[in-house]
């Protein structure tokens, strides 16, 4: 098995600028007493477990989270009267910002597993930002991102098969926690078959299908959610595949 790195729960207060996800959180050229600043309005809340809430639907928007060890799932009420995965939050993903503008939560954040969380109050974090330049550029990218990441959602669920769907979100997984300089090939998935499969808007038997189908083809190693991938390269492949028809498409 791949060494993964292992963050301890006894350094989750450590400052901001000894945190080893800055560079994912924090904008470049920040001041030491630019860190200082945010250091000091930052909360960090003791380790919250599977099942605990950061925020539910219908709750006034107070902050922005980080998350700083461990994942959190973002879902909203569906029609049926369940449950629509928005996404899930990895270690130096900040969740919160779709608030902003109603000030109002239109969605639910809730922990997947143990997980410590850096909670950022939006009214001194406005402040700072009046007084940093960088920082207030921070947040225009984050918000940017966050639109990226639901323009690529849509083409993802508006013209992806099945397949392409699972090799996309193992791909996303992968590349996120090599950010993190975590394994991008053998890691654990802290979410259920049923959350991957209502976020990829794809039943939960055909997500265990393709799981078996990919483990079948070599293409990875799965048991229950602990996933390695054999193959990374030809799960791109298929990928790789759909964009070339794509383009096929477009250019008959």
């Amino acid at each position: 098995m791949t060494e993964q790195k292992v963050i301890s729960f006894e350094t989750i207060r450590v400052a901001c600028k000894n945190c080893t996800l800055s560079t994912l959180c924090l904008p470049m050229g920040l001041t030491t007493e630019d860190v200082e600043r945010l250091d000091d309005i930052v909360r960090r809340s003791k380790p919250l477990h599977r099942g605990d809430y950061l925020f539910r639907s219908g709750e006034t928007f107070r902050s922005l989270y980080v998350v700083k060890t461990g994942s959190v799932k973002t879902y909203a009420p569906s029609e049926e009267g369940g449950e629509q995965v928005l996404g899930f939050h990895l270690p130096g993903e900040i969740i919160g910002l779709d608030a902003i503008e109603t000030e109002v939560h239109a969605c639910s954040a809730r922990v997947l597993e143990t997980s410590a969380i850096c909670e950022l109050p939006f009214s001194r974090l406005e402040q700072l930002t009046a007084t940093i330049p960088s920082l207030q550029h921070q947040m225009y990218r984050l918000l940017s991102k966050e639109i990226g990441h639901d323009t690529e959602m849509l083409l993802l669920l508006g013209k992806k098969n099945a397949e392409e769907r699972l090799a996309a979100f193992l791909i996303s997984m992968s590349r996120r926690l090599h950010q993190r300089g975590l394994s991008p090939t053998d890691f654990h998935l802290s979410m259920s078959r049923h959350e991957i499969g209502n976020y990829l808007g794809l039943a939960v038997e055909t997500v265990s299908r393709l799981f078996t189908r990919f483990h079948e083809e070599g293409l990875l190693k799965v048991d229950r959610k602990h996933v390695q991938l054999l193959d990374p390269a030809g799960i791109e492949a298929i990928l790789g595949q759909s964009l070339a028809d794509d383009h096929r498409a477009r250019s008959s």
